[in-house]
């Protein structure tokens, strides 16, 4: 009870004090639990096809809503960064980010041979990236490289293969603004995780930051990411909606 205590008290000076950490992981929980939800209630406004576009947003800010009250807990309980809660929240949020590629297509021709691929590319992507924070300095740049592999793909995929070929073909102006919109966010929204990597002890960008304050720029990153994708998502479901309704009256 004693420490339970002192863990609460340790966490409470670090938000009173103004710890901008502290305070961006509690943020991030509180926006996307709320976005989570509201995501879950608009599912009821969108024609059928749409619904599991948005089941996939609520699920992703809601999973990330989850993982972000226990970093913020172990955050404030020992000061470091919680590497391990992070990759676990990146391993079932960024897939289902690529889930959401397929889906936005999926009305328009998308195959499943696409998801696949996007799929696979992201695991790897978080895979090489976690062994290369965890496995000791010397082998920072090598896991690095191998990660940015898997990420360049999912670009590939985004800007020029299946996926900008579909939405390129598919008439539909909403699909075409979602898409402009991220790719916005896969090239300068999702640079950050390589930047923070690339500033950890041994890498090429050692020393150009504080590493204390990575976790800072990965918290507004993912909350920036997560909500973003969900709401580009839901605007292209209510845009659609509304002109098939429009369509039958």
């Amino acid at each position: 009870m004693k420490a339970l205590l002192l863990i609460e008290t340790v966490g409470l000076d670090k938000i009173i004090n103004g710890d901008p950490v502290a305070i961006t992981f509690f943020i991030g929980y509180m926006a996307m639990f709320a976005s989570a939800v509201f995501f879950f209630m608009e599912r009821s406004q969108v024609d059928g096809k749409w619904k599991l576009s948005l089941l996939v947003s609520g699920l992703i800010t809601g999973i990330a809503a989850v993982h972000y009250f226990y970093m913020r807990d172990f955050y404030l309980a020992t000061g470091e960064s919680p590497t391990a809660f992070r990759y676990v929240d990146w391993t079932l949020t960024v897939p289902l980010m690529c889930v959401e590629f397929y889906l936005l297509t999926k009305p328009f021709g998308a195959k499943g041979s696409t998801l696949f691929k996007l799929i696979v590319a992201s695991a790897f992507m978080l895979v090489t990236g976690f062994i290369g924070e965890t496995s000791g300095i010397d082998n920072n740049i090598m896991w690095g490289v191998l990660s940015t592999v898997g990420y360049l793909y999912i670009v590939y995929e985004v800007f020029a293969g299946d996926i900008a070929k579909l939405a390129k073909g598919s008439n539909s102006e909403a699909l075409n603004r979602a898409m402009f919109l991220l790719k916005i966010f896969i090239t300068l929204g999702w640079s950050i995780y390589p930047i923070g990597y690339m500033v950890l002890p041994g890498n090429l960008l050692s020393g150009m930051f504080d590493v204390s304050s990575i976790d800072l720029f990965y918290n507004m990153a993912d909350a920036i990411n997560k909500i973003g994708f969900g709401l580009v998502i839901y605007s292209v479901a209510v845009s659609e909606t509304a002109k098939a309704r429009l369509a039958k009256s």
